[in-house]
């Protein structure tokens, strides 16, 4: 293949997986996944298989999300969001000890933006463990490193208060 033609795939890919996050973001999850394939066929990489498998997780579709953040793992081991995601899968399947492992993970990876998120993750999963305090730790780290993160502020507030 020509470095012309590769730069052509890599494009259209772009544009694939472009369309596919606004169909995703309008709810039209079927046709963003139709997208999110057609990117991945052209030129696969981790994000289009990460959103592949975010599109599915709201459909309810928990097994294909972790299946598509595997696949994204598998192209770039040190993106934490593939990691963070499965977790997040796993807590809505009720299985917070294996969720924990894989924000923990998640937190290790060497590239990653929004390290907060797995630190909010990773204290809701503790706080569903009954792990309070260790719990309002991961929330107080998670908005050291993002202070506008409302998210985070919400969680620990209402902990604190609960143990208030």
């Amino acid at each position: 293949m020509t470095t012309e033609s590769s730069k052509n795939l890599l494009e259209k890919s772009k544009e694939y997986f472009q369309k596919a996050y606004q169909l995703q973001m309008s709810g039209k999850f079927e046709d963003a996944i139709k997208n999110y394939k057609l990117s991945i066929d052209m030129f696969p990489t981790a994000e289009a298989y990460t959103f592949l498998g975010w599109t599915y997780s709201y459909l309810g579709e928990y097994d294909k999300a972790i299946e598509e953040c595997k696949n994204a793992i598998s192209i770039d081991p040190e993106l934490g969001n593939p990691y963070n995601d499965i977790g997040a899968y796993l807590m809505k399947q009720g299985n917070y000890d294996e969720a924990i492992t894989w924000f923990e993970i998640a937190l290790n990876s060497k590239k990653y933006d929004n390290y907060e998120f797995a630190h909010v993750n990773l204290g809701r999963a503790l706080e569903m463990k009954g792990l309070w305090f260790e719990a309002l730790g991961e929330y107080r780290i998670a908005m050291e490193k993002a202070p506008d993160y409302k998210l985070a502020k919400e969680h620990y507030e209402r902990l604190q208060g609960m143990l208030n």
